[in-house]
């Protein structure tokens, strides 16, 4: 008679067919968290490819060469003479007329930004040291600093035109310069910081939803 010999780690048909007990009671994987997780890290990615997209052009500014450009009476100064995100400097009287004083969070400091006397196009934001009485306080008549259009000035100036708008009346024209007086492109760098961890934080949350989708499937 033959005998069929089975393997050590070979059993009975029904034994090997048999649902184990203990993998039976474990629970489902928890799919709702896993998509709340996945839903959380692609939102947070993209938030942070969109900060790193709304600062890239104050970060450019950072690399910009150092030599200031001089444009002479902003007054008088020609339209093409003009560069946006340029280290440039001119002089000029500024006027009162649509002229507005704001502050910034985390700033004792005060700025005030007001157009160029007869050239509406062209405006000057200061710098007012704190504790400076704003109704005494005489701007100078040169400037040096980022040269930009108005309306891509970047976050830190967002609203501004409205709100030049809503407090004076004033119409700030479209493709308007805006010179920030004293934002050199060395004081740029560490907007280059803050992109570059915007980068590094989208990228870490893209990695982790492809472990997390790779683990799970």
């Amino acid at each position: 008679m033959n005998e069929r010999t089975l393997s050590p780690g070979a059993g009975a048909p029904g034994e090997r067919d048999a649902v184990d007990p203990e993998l039976a009671s474990l629970p489902e994987p928890p799919r709702a968290e896993r998509k709340a997780t996945l839903l959380l890290l692609a939102t947070t990615a993209l938030a942070s490819l969109a900060m790193v997209a709304l600062l890239a052009r104050d970060a450019a500014y950072a690399f910009t060469a150092s030599h200031v450009t001089d444009l002479g009476d902003l007054r008088v100064a020609p339209a093409g003479a003009f560069v946006a995100n340029e280290y440039a400097r001119g002089v000029g009287m500024l006027g009162g007329a649509g002229a507005i004083r704001f502050e910034r969070s985390f700033e004792s400091d005060s700025y005030r930004v007001a157009p160029v006397a007869g050239r509406p196009d062209v405006w000057v934001e200061l710098r007012v040291p704190d504790g400076v009485d704003p109704e005494r306080y005489v701007p100078p008549t040169s400037f040096a600093g980022r040269l930009v259009r108005f309306d891509a000035a970047g976050p830190r100036h967002r609203g501004l035109v409205g709100a030049v708008a809503s407090l004076t009346g004033q119409t700030v024209p479209n493709g308007a310069w805006l010179l920030v007086d004293g934002e050199s492109p060395d004081g740029a760098r560490w907007v280059v910081a803050l992109v570059a961890m915007f980068a590094v934080f989208a990228a870490w949350n893209v990695i982790t939803i492809g472990r997390i989708v790779r683990k799970v499937s």
